[in-house]
């Protein structure tokens, strides 16, 4: 298949393009760029540096990609950033590329990484080293600090921030104009200017077809977590491991737990049993 590029595009010898891309108006693509097949630039998008885009990707007017990072301690190392497939960049999204510190639980460096399947909302932001999974919806003026990890089907509600090195868990949700300084554990509901968790992300998980049991057993694991006061962050996890050996939602949770290092979780407030 051919490829339709507006005669006012510009596009350096550089760039590699797939089949059946769509340019339009005023884009601009320069560096080590790589855009694979069925992707479409509505107008005035910026694609640069050494960034990879996988297939079936749709851009909206004033993205820019691959910018350089928003960091003082850059100096101009390898930087890229990797775009799967079959996501929507919203008008003004911008997404950064990695440095050299990288992105630690994930053990990869000088990469920002983004996966398949996500709505990116209009002016949200994913700065360097940020790694983004799958399914994921980031709502308009959400924004990743560096070095945030976002795993699967998450929300990211408009306005809301998220603090440097954060991880936010599966099927967790951000209230709109929250504030995340520390990890958000799996299937959590989260709010609040300094957010707090609210409890489990009950809506979330019913729309993705998990079952009355399952969603019982998570609402338990988080009273076990929260509401008991009796053992330290350690001890709960063991007791769930004994509790619910052969769950696997409960072992996404411990999981997470375990591999935060020595990053602190966030809390709850006043937490109640749902």
């Amino acid at each position: 298949m051919t490829n339709n590029i507006h005669p006012t595009a510009i596009i350096e010898k550089s760039v590699q393009l797939g089949d059946n891309i769509e340019v339009g108006p005023y884009c601009y693509i320069s560096g080590n760029v790589k855009i694979s097949d069925n992707n479409k630039l509505l107008s005035h998008v910026v694609i640069k540096g050494n960034t990879i885009i996988g297939e079936n990707n749709k851009f909206y007017p004033f993205s820019n990609i691959g910018e350089i990072p928003q960091d003082l301690k850059f100096k101009n190392e390898l930087s890229k950033t990797i775009i799967g497939n079959n996501n929507q960049i919203r008008e003004n999204v911008t997404i950064h590329s990695g440095t050299e510190l990288g992105n630690k639980y994930h053990d990869i460096y000088n990469v920002t990484k983004i996966g398949d399947n996500n709505l990116l909302m209009v002016g949200s932001h994913i700065a360097h080293d940020c790694v983004v999974g799958n399914n994921n919806i980031l709502a308009n003026n959400a924004t990743l600090a560096g070095h945030v990890s976002i795993a699967d089907n998450v929300i990211i509600g408009g306005l809301s921030a998220i603090q440097q090195f954060v991880r936010i868990g599966d099927f967790a949700i951000i209230g709109g104009m929250s504030g995340i300084d520390n990890d958000v554990i799996p299937y959590a509901m989260v709010i609040g200017e300094r957010a707090n968790i609210a409890g489990v992300n009950i809506i979330g998980l019913k729309r993705n077809n998990f079952s009355k049991d399952n969603i019982k057993n998570i609402k338990n694991a988080f009273d076990d977590i929260f509401a008991n006061n009796e053992h330290d962050i350690i001890d709960k996890t063991k007791n769930l491991s004994k509790s619910y050996p052969d769950n696997i939602y409960i072992k996404n949770i411990i999981e997470f737990i375990k591999t935060s290092n020595n990053k602190a979780l966030l809390k709850t407030k006043d937490y109640k049993q749902q």
